[in-house]
């Protein structure tokens, strides 16, 4: 049903209170003093505690433990108790985040009443949370690259903070799903997250959209920002908003109110602000589209999404999660991936990044083959014309260069694409490809490759004189 920890310095009521618990069936631990409850906690963080204000022979008392914890843990309820009992320490308790008060001497269908609600406020919550990280968090938010691993650790940093965050990458890279990721995983993963698709908005109905309407026939109707009160609000491509709303989104962000359409009063919000462009803002600026007050505004921490291109070495790892998550959510049939089908989305271009990728196991599924393991054949990448077996199609380009040219175009060409396939590891590209390291090394100097670091990735390129 729940562990429950009880500090208290009196052993007589610690173990009168645990006695109790147990036998409704709770699981219970003790501490006599805060050494001993902070033990505790880092031993196993508990689903409740019960913790007296007055702790004799302690370095923290009540009120210090509880601040501690709901800076920690905020997801554990704490029902306090004490024995000297007042308004001011009530109020102070529940200040700092306790569940409810209770004054010794307590009655006990009194505390079961407050502990029961409170295990259940705690359950709802994470349930709450749950549901609202479910595909953006556990799903989408996939990844082992170097590049992945960057990005989650930069988000990871903002998550716990009010700073406004700016999203930046190429469409389809996950911009959302990393915003949902920043919301989920803060102290407001209990409120709102509400998105403005800035381009699918028509301009004129942009600002009621945002700011909400008031009219003596419908009333008051609230916009996207007072539906955000409180959670976060998400601007999805924030350029390409109109000018003129600009400019009042703008004084929102320096005076969190604002008035409706229509009203005269003001609308008082708190908002945590997450924005998103795949433009450079900065060109938008002396294009004139684009605020440069705004840019400073909601650029406080910039973050870069890498493109899929910049991760092929998750790109197994998605396909296989978008293949279980199809299964789920329309009963698709659950299949495995190939060795070749796995070899050749790695080395696919991906201008619709992880979204595109989205699709064409969608694609794949719906219309694939009944076989139990997805084969290369059935990858978009393949519908090319159909050659002898045995034999490879030839571009044009690279038919019509004498051999010596087409044998080094294509050596540069398949180990470029081998080793940003397994993200610039020239270990792994050796094995796969028979290569001794070394002699890879050689090689690759030959024909003028190189590798560098972008993105938090390491990625091979053409030397310019090579």
């Amino acid at each position: 049903m729940g562990d429950i920890l009880i500090t208290d310095d009196e052993r007589d009521i610690r173990e009168l209170i645990a006695d109790i618990l147990q036998d409704e069936g709770f699981t219970t631990r003790l501490a006599g003093n805060s050494d001993e409850c902070m033990k505790q906690i880092e031993t196993e963080v508990p689903a409740l505690m019960i913790l007296d204000i007055w702790l004799k022979d302690s370095n923290m008392d009540g009120i210090d433990i509880l601040k501690s914890v709901k800076r920690d843990h905020p997801e554990v309820p704490i029902v306090i108790i004490s024995g000297h009992g007042n308004i001011e320490i009530a109020v102070a308790a529940i200040k700092q985040g306790a569940y409810d008060f209770i004054e010794k001497p307590f009655n006990i269908d009194q505390l079961m009443v407050v502990i029961r609600r409170a295990m259940e406020t705690a359950r709802l919550r994470k349930e709450n949370v749950e549901l609202k990280r479910g595909e953006a968090v556990s799903a989408d938010m996939l990844g082992e690259s170097a590049s992945f691993r960057t990005l989650k650790s930069q988000l990871d940093k903002v998550t716990k903070s009010n700073g406004r965050v700016m999203l930046t990458g190429p469409a389809g890279s996950g911009k959302e799903i990393a915003a949902r990721y920043i919301h989920a995983n803060s102290d407001r993963a209990d409120a709102p997250f509400v998105t403005v698709s800035s381009a699918s908005i028509e301009p004129d109905r942009m600002e009621e959209v945002l700011f909400g309407r008031e009219s003596a026939g419908r009333g008051v109707e609230k916009g996207l920002l007072e539906q955000a009160n409180g959670g976060v609000i998400y601007f999805d491509e924030v350029a390409d908003m109109p000018v003129g709303t600009q400019s009042k989104i703008l004084r929102v962000l320096v005076d969190q109110r604002f008035q409706r359409v229509g009203g005269n009063d003001n609308v008082q919000v708190d908002l945590r602000v997450v924005s998103s462009t795949n433009k450079d803002l900065m060109e938008e600026i002396d294009l004139g589209s684009f605020r440069e007050e705004l840019y400073h505004r909601l650029n406080v921490v910039p973050i870069s999404v890498p493109s899929l291109e910049e991760r092929r070495e998750d790109i197994p790892l998605l396909a296989e999660y978008f293949i279980e998550s199809f299964n789920k959510s329309q009963g698709l049939p659950m299949r495995e991936l190939g060795e070749d089908a796995r070899a050749l989305l790695q080395t696919m271009l991906w201008p619709g990044n992880v979204r595109q990728l989205k699709n064409v196991m969608e694609r794949v599924l719906i219309l694939g083959e009944n076989t139990e393991e997805i084969s290369a054949k059935e990858l978009p990448a393949s519908e090319e014309p159909a050659a002898e077996e045995g034999r490879v199609v030839l571009s044009g380009g690279l038919a019509t260069l004498p051999l010596r040219e087409a044998r080094e175009l294509f050596e540069r060409e398949y180990l470029l694409t081998q080793i940003n396939r397994f993200g610039g590891n020239i270990s792994r590209t050796a094995s796969f490809v028979g290569m001794e390291r070394s002699a890879l090394h050689r090689k690759l100097k030959s024909l003028g490759v190189a590798t560098t670091n972008k993105s938090g990735a390491r990625v091979a390129y053409v030397e310019a004189d090579a």
